[in-house]
């Protein structure tokens, strides 16, 4: 049997949708199915420092969290300034840069990082929207080692996360 399901009082033509749902009944005293684990990311050694620098907290946050996830230690920044702050506080390992930032642009701040002498072997990763060839180029100019485009791949992460770090 199905349930009539109705939203926002809608009813009559030009007021909305309504939709059959019908949902399986599980009979009483019947078992539930096996649920399968979810896979789990297993962290290969000890984590690397990642600093990551986005002016959109909602990519910072997620690549953070997946990063945290596969046993890395990261610290999210959302302007360039707070982002050699960062980096001179707590030198990274590893720095995922967008380069449209609201202060510095991530041109500007790969190279300041590369100034610091502890930041001298740190892997620059600019993950931006910016993707035409004169941006690669400006990103090689400026000391960044990898250029992956919005929106990134999980291959290419993985590829990023399995080269050799400092």
């Amino acid at each position: 049997a199905g349930v009539n399901v109705q939203m926002h009082a809608g009813t009559g033509e030009g007021r909305g949708s309504t939709f059959l749902v019908d949902l399986p009944v599980l009979e009483a005293g019947a078992e539930l199915p096996a649920a399968e684990a979810p896979p789990r990311t297993v962290a290969r050694g000890p984590g690397r420092r990642v600093l990551v620098v986005d002016d959109n907290v909602d990519a910072a946050e997620t690549l953070a969290l997946l990063l945290d996830l596969d046993g890395h230690h990261p610290q999210v920044v959302h302007t360039g300034t707070h982002a050699l702050t960062a980096a001179q506080d707590r030198p990274p390992d590893l720095v995922f840069l967008d380069i449209g930032l609201p202060d510095l642009n991530g041109y500007e701040v790969a190279g300041r990082l590369r100034q610091m002498p502890a930041l001298r072997g740190t892997l620059l990763v600019a993950l931006t929207g910016w993707g035409a060839e004169r941006d690669r180029e400006r990103a090689r100019e400026a000391g960044i080692d990898v250029h992956l485009t919005k929106p990134v791949t999980p291959e290419d992460l993985a590829a990023v996360l399995a080269r050799p770090g400092p």
